[in-house]
C-alpha cells in the first residue's frame, strides 16, 4: 500500500555519521532535511575507533566539538602501514594535534542527537527502492513495515548508504576499482592480559597484529591478518578460536582473549564512484569510496565529504549559488579520495609483505617515516590537516581575488583580537567561532597606515562579498605565527574553513 506522497528539500539516504553530518550542515541554513535510514536501531558494533584532527576542526567550526572530546580518549600519535615508527600528530598548528579514539556508535549517536536538535526528521527503518529523476526534484520509492511504500519529492538526494549504496546503483554511477584479494579478521573481546600502551602492532613474515583498547575499560579491538587465512571468503563467519589462532601465529601469544561481542572478517575491496554527482543525486562517504580499514580515514574522509557537499547544496537549494556550484564538490573531493584509493593501496602492500623484497621495503619505509618531513608529510595526509583545493569553487566577488599562497588552504583556529566597538572595549575570541551558522566569513585587517579599517566611512562603500550568505569581523590583531594575513586587506574564508579570495584594497575594485 503506497502512502501519500511528502515533500522535503533534501533527501540523506543513510543514518551512519557521514549523512547524519550533512544534514546537520544542511539543516543549519535553513533546509528542510529527511534521513532514512534501513537499520530500526543504531549498531552497537563500532566500525571506525578514531576521529582524526581536521574532523575534530570541523566539529569545532560548528561549535560542537566538546561533545565528542568529552567522551573520547586523545592519541597524539597513529600508524602507517603497521610499521614501527609512529606518525607524530603533534607537529600541526592545530587545536586537535591527535586523533581521538572514540566509537563509531558514540560519534553517530552525537551526530543524530545534533541532527534532530537542528530540526533534522530521522525515520529508521526505512529501504529505498526507487528513485526517479525529473528535471527540477527527484521522487524516490521508500518501502517500510511489512507491506507499506511511501513516495517523497526532493529537490536534491545524498547517498550516503554505504558501500552497497542503492543510491549509487539508481544513479548509475560506476564504483571503479579492485575486487577483494585478501580478508582479516578482527573481534571486540576481553583480553586476560592486554598490552601496555595505547595501540600495539606486530608485523612479521607470519601477518600483522592490531590492539586497541575499546575505550570501555573492558574490551580490545584485535584485528588480526594472518597470510595462511586470507584466502578465507569473507561471508564466513569467524570464530574465537579462528581469531585466537591467528594472534597466536602472528604475535606469539594470545593475552587471553575471550568473551567477544563482536567478530567479523573483513576484505581490501578498494573502489572510488566515477563521479560524485549524475544531475540531482550526490554521494558521500564509503557510497563514494571504499578500502581496506587502514588509519582510521575512512568515516574521517566522509565525514569532510559532508562538511565540503554541506554548505554548497544549501547555497543552491536557497539560490544563492548556480547549480554549477555543485560540480566543485566531485572536484575536489573525489580527488582527495583518489589519494585514499592510493594510499590505502600502498598500506595494504606494506601490511601483507612477507617475502624478503617486501619486507625490505617495508624497512626502507619504516626508515623514511623517521625524517621528520616525510613523517609529517604521510601524517598530514592521515590526518586531513593536508587537504588543501586547488582554486575557488565560485567565481571571484567583485573587489575579490585569489591568492596562490592561501587560497584552497585550510585554516587552523586562532585568537583574534576584534577592533573596539562602540564602547571602545576590544574583544578578542576563537576564529572558529565565528562559523557556527555555516556562512562566509570576512576577515577585514586594520590597514599598513593605522587608521583603522580603511577609514571612516569607507566600510559602506565596499558590498557585502556574497549578500545574505556572508559575514563581515573587523580584526585589529591577528598571532605573531599568522601576521601574513594582514599583507591584505581582507581575506574571506569558505563556510567549510578554507581560504577562497582576498582584497588587496578597501574601496572599489574590479575583481581579477
Amino acid at each position: 500500500m503506497t502512502e501519500q506522497q511528502q515533500t522535503v528539500d533534501v533527501l540523506v539516504v543513510g543514518g551512519g555519521p557521514v549523512g547524519l553530518m550533512v544534514a546537520c550542515e544542511l539543516r543549519l541554513a535553513g533546509l528542510s532535511v529527511t534521513v532514512l535510514e534501513r537499520r530500526e536501531t543504531r549498531t552497537l558494533q563500532s566500525r571506525a575507533l578514531t576521529i582524526h584532527g581536521r574532523s575534530l576542526e570541523v566539529l569545532a567550526l560548528r561549535g560542537i566539538v566538546d561533545r565528542f572530546t568529552a567522551r573520547g580518549r586523545p592519541v597524539p600519535t597513529g600508524i602507517y602501514g603497521a610499521l614501527d615508527t609512529r606518525l607524530d600528530f603533534s607537529v600541526f598548528d592545530s587545536t586537535f594535534p591527535y586523533t581521538l579514539f572514540l566509537h563509531q556508535n558514540t560519534t553517530e549517536e552525537l551526530l543524530e542527537a545534533r541532527a534532530r536538535e537542528l530540526g533534522v526528521i530521522v525515520r529508521r527503518g526505512q529501504r529505498v527502492i526507487g528513485i526517479d529523476q525529473a528535471d527540477a526534484s527527484v521522487i524516490v520509492t521508500v518501502a517500510h513495515g511489512s507491506d507499506q511504500q511511501s513516495r517523497l519529492t526532493c529537490q536534491y538526494v545524498v547517498g550516503a548508504d554505504g558501500a552497497r549504496s542503492v543510491v549509487r546503483q539508481a544513479a548509475g554511477i560506476e564504483f571503479e576499482g579492485l575486487p577483494t584479494t585478501l580478508t582479516a579478521m578482527l573481534g571486540d573481546v576481553v583480553l586476560d592480559s592486554p598490552p601496555t600502551g595505547p595501540v600495539l602492532v606486530i608485523s612479521n613474515s607470519a601477518g600483522c597484529l592490531l590492539m586497541v583498547p575499546l575505550g570501555d575499560g573492558v574490551r580490545h579491538r584485535a584485528v588480526v591478518i594472518d597470510h595462511l587465512r586470507t584466502g578465507v571468503p569473507q561471508s564466513e563467519a569467524v570464530t574465537l578460536d579462528e581469531l585466537v589462532t591467528a594472534a597466536r601465529r602472528v604475535a606469539g601469544r594470545d593475552f587471553g582473549m575471550h568473551d567477544p561481542v563482536w567478530l567479523s572478517r573483513f576484505g581490501n575491496e578498494t573502489r572510488l564512484a566515477a563521479s560524485y554527482r549524475q544531475g540531482r543525486v550526490l554521494l558521500a562517504g564509503d557510497a563514494a569510496h571504499i578500502h581496506l580499514p587502514i588509519g582510521g580515514q575512512g568515516m574521517n574522509v566522509g565525514l569532510q565529504d559532508a562538511f565540503n557537499l554541506g554548505w554548497k547544496l544549501a547555497a543552491v537549494v536557497r539560490g544563492l549559488a548556480p547549480a554549477s556550484l555543485l560540480d566543485s564538490y566531485t572536484a575536489e573531493r573525489r580527488a582527495v579520495g583518489q589519494q585514499l584509493y592510493h594510499d590505502t593501496l600502498a598500506q595494504a602492500a606494506l601490511i601483507t609483505a612477507r617475502e624478503p623484497d617486501t619486507m625490505a621495503l617495508r624497512e626502507e619505509m619504516d626508515q623514511l617515516l623517521r625524517i621528520p618531513e616525510v613523517n609529517r608529510r604521510m601524517a598530514a595526509q592521515i590526518t586531513g590537516f593536508g587537504v588543501s583545493y586547488p582554486g575557488p569553487p565560485l567565481d571571484a566577488p567583485l573587489g575579490w581575488t585569489v591568492a596562490p599562497e592561501l587560497t584552497g588552504r585550510r585554516l587552523p583556529d586562532m585568537a583574534l583580537q576584534l577592533e573596539p566597538g562602540a564602547d571602545s572595549t576590544a574583544t578578542t575570541v576563537s576564529l572558529y567561532s565565528l562559523f557556527h551558522d555555516a556562512q562566509w566569513v570576512e576577515l577585514r585587517f586594520r590597514d599598513g597606515d593605522g587608521d583603522g579599517i580603511g577609514g571612516e566611512g569607507r566600510a559602506a562603500e565596499v558590498p557585502p562579498a556574497f549578500p545574505g550568505w556572508s559575514k563581515r569581523v573587523d580584526v585589529a590583531e591577528v598571532p605573531p605565527q599568522h601576521r601574513h594575513l594582514k599583507q591584505f586587506t581582507a581575506v574571506l574564508i569558505r563556510p567549510d574553513g578554507y581560504f577562497a579570495f582576498v582584497r588587496s584594497s578597501i574601496g572599489p575594485a574590479t575583481a581579477q
